[in-house]
């Protein structure tokens, strides 16, 4: 051990403990003296903590930016589908936005309550006409038809937007499965309408007192006729890109200095802008964004979504009902019972339907009950 005092009497005190067997002396300590070595490290953590001060009132400046930006030029989010969850979402929506509904039964009074406008569904082009996002808010087996019908007044809308110059509008959907409405709207939207794949998982009870921490998966997919992310991409990849970009900008930050991003085209730059001011709704209310891939989606949700509600609707078949001698575990199984099923068997259907791993899922559980079964047989055979 080795001590020495400063002239200002502070006393540092380093241990040398011996090396591990087979283990190589740290290059940085043949060099530096103990006493400067110390020095150097407090020295260093106080220059950490002043860069992570700056940081932080940096932070602040920009989300006050942000938030002028935001306001600068707020969007008009049309809602295509205007029944509960869709009202359920706009009432949030109108708080940053101008809504514009649009749905087979006239939600005017609905629409008017929130600032908004109501269109018929007779009348597609006065609602595509004056959009920046359009919003599918319908059911998984409507998804499909719904876009069909509105084809002709999307690419009347596409041709009027060209001659005049403008971009959009940004397309985006909230189902509960991902790959299928992906496929749907590249397949079917003419290559100017940029697209982006969302799913909030959560609804009009569990988000009934605001969204915060409520998680909110997204797949930015396409702008101005480029897809932004391959079936290909995986979530790790994802997330190892957004961490490297993001330390790097971080390095940067501490250094004083930045890099020229690569300048976009102006129908690609309007694009992003407009996928990121949906997005930053979103962030605002406090959502737990991830972002992920369509395909990456569907196979976690068929492991998680999915099968909650499977084992929810096989346990409302046996009847539950409560009894003198509930356990927490019990009460907490009739809790998932009730909540699954309050849901329409139109959703569960969709989940199945519609997500390509939801059929394994269910091969998976019944394999897993015979194997139960199995278990309990042997050992009654070794018991007897």
């Amino acid at each position: 051990m080795v001590t020495f005092t400063e002239d200002d009497d502070t006393k540092f005190i380093i241990d040398e403990a011996p090396l591990a067997q087979g283990a190589e002396p740290d290059a940085y300590d043949s060099w530096v003296d103990p006493k400067e070595k110390v020095v150097l490290n407090a020295g260093r953590l106080q220059e950490l903590k002043k860069k992570e001060k700056e940081l932080q009132d940096l932070l602040a400046l920009l989300r006050i930016e942000k938030n002028k930006e935001l306001e600068l030029k707020p969007l008009t989010i049309g809602v295509v589908g205007f029944g509960n969850f869709g009202q359920f979402i706009s009432k949030t929506f109108s708080r940053h936005a101008k809504i514009v509904a649009m749905s087979r039964s006239d939600y005017s009074a609905q629409a008017k309550a929130m600032n908004g406008t109501y269109v018929p569904l007779s009348n597609p082009d006065r609602f595509f006409a004056q959009v920046d996002v359009v919003v599918f808010m319908v059911s998984i087996k409507s998804f499909e038809s719904t876009l069909r019908n509105l084809l002709p007044a999307i690419k009347n809308d596409q041709r009027r937007r060209k001659a005049v110059g403008e971009s959009g509008p940004l397309f985006a959907d909230v189902l509960s499965v991902k790959e299928y409405p992906r496929k749907i709207m590249l397949d079917l939207l003419p290559e100017g309408c940029d697209v982006i794949c969302t799913h909030p998982m959560f609804g009009p009870i569990s988000g009934k007192d605001g969204w915060a921490d409520l998680k909110f998966i997204y797949e930015k997919t396409r702008c101005n006729g480029k897809l932004l992310k391959g079936e290909r991409t995986s979530m790790s990849s994802l997330r190892k890109q957004r961490v490297t970009v993001a330390g790097n900008q971080a390095r940067k930050l501490v250094k004083g200095k930045y890099d020229e991003q690569p300048e976009e085209n102006s129908s690609e730059k309007e694009g992003l802008d407009r996928m990121e001011r949906f997005l930053s709704i979103w962030e605002e209310e406090g959502c737990h964004m991830e972002e992920m891939t369509c395909k990456d989606h569907d196979m976690f949700a068929a492991k998680s979504q999915f099968i909650t509600h499977l084992m929810g609707r096989v346990l409302g078949k046996q009847n539950l009902m409560p009894t003198p001698v509930d356990t927490k575990g019990f009460e907490s199984v009739l809790a998932l019972t009730h909540s699954t099923n309050a849901d329409s068997f139109d959703l569960f259907y969709g989940l199945y339907k519609y997500n390509n791993y939801a059929l394994d899922t269910i091969f998976s559980v019944r394999s897993g009950i015979d194997e139960v079964v199995d278990d309990l047989r042997r050992m009654e055979r070794e018991y007897f």
